[in-house]
């Protein structure tokens, strides 16, 4: 697949040379030419100074062959804009917005472009890491109605089925978290010490599920 990305900042490069090392094609668009610096000698995409939601700036970077495009500037407006014409102007299904403020995510999310909140997903990243038993969410639906959430087991979970956890909590396993290894489990795979548990969950009842995960399996069930 070829590959846009607006931005050659830390993640605008990165994301370049790990999607060049599987295989796919890459240009980066940048406005200032020495920020290509940071893709290495190595990279073999094109590399176009311009501003990222010009059409013509997007017709060299090749976005008329393009399967997908990333706006990841450190311009929200800019993103944002570079992801509407990508989408809108070139049919471009596949478009991602790096976002700053959460508040704006949040409404082009409802637009359809998806974005990726950066302020909001670090502070997530290390709520997870400060608080393991609670759930916060990895990932909310447009609406807000239905989240992924990483949700802290109890022991006593431990030996039992995905089907039995699944039914007494009324909640759907997505993966499990497994030394460091992402599992897609059946309904007959059993909870191991260790395992992280990532479920899918209305918003409205996360306090009910994880009660349900402190307190265990009910007495008497199998």
């Amino acid at each position: 697949m070829h590959i846009v990305i607006m931005g050659c900042g830390r993640v605008g490069s990165a994301l370049a040379q790990t999607l060049e090392q599987q295989g796919h094609t890459v240009a980066v668009i940048d406005r200032d030419p020495t920020a290509f610096r940071r893709l290495g000698s190595g990279f073999g995409g094109r590399r176009v100074t311009g501003i990222g939601f010009d059409q013509d700036t997007l017709r060299e970077s090749g976005i008329e062959e393009a399967g997908a495009f990333a706006a990841v500037s450190s311009g929200d407006n800019s993103n944002i804009i570079a992801a509407r014409v990508a989408r809108e102007m070139f049919g471009i299904e596949n478009v991602a917005a790096r976002i700053y403020d959460p508040r704006r995510a949040e409404v082009y999310q409802r637009l359809g472009i998806p974005t990726v909140a950066t302020v909001r997903w670090t502070a997530d990243q290390m709520l997870r890491r400060l608080l393991p038993s609670g759930a916060e969410p990895l990932w909310r639906d447009p609406t807000g109605g239905v989240q992924l959430a990483e949700v802290h087991a109890s022991e006593s979970w431990i030996g039992r089925k995905i089907s039995e956890l699944q039914e007494e909590t009324g909640v759907r396993v997505a993966f499990l978290t497994r030394l460091g290894e992402a599992v897609l489990p059946t309904s007959q795979t059993v909870l191991q010490e260790g395992d992280l548990v990532h479920v899918m969950m209305r918003t409205d009842e996360v306090e009910k599920v994880e009660a349900a995960f402190a307190e265990g399996p009910e007495e008497g069930g199998h």
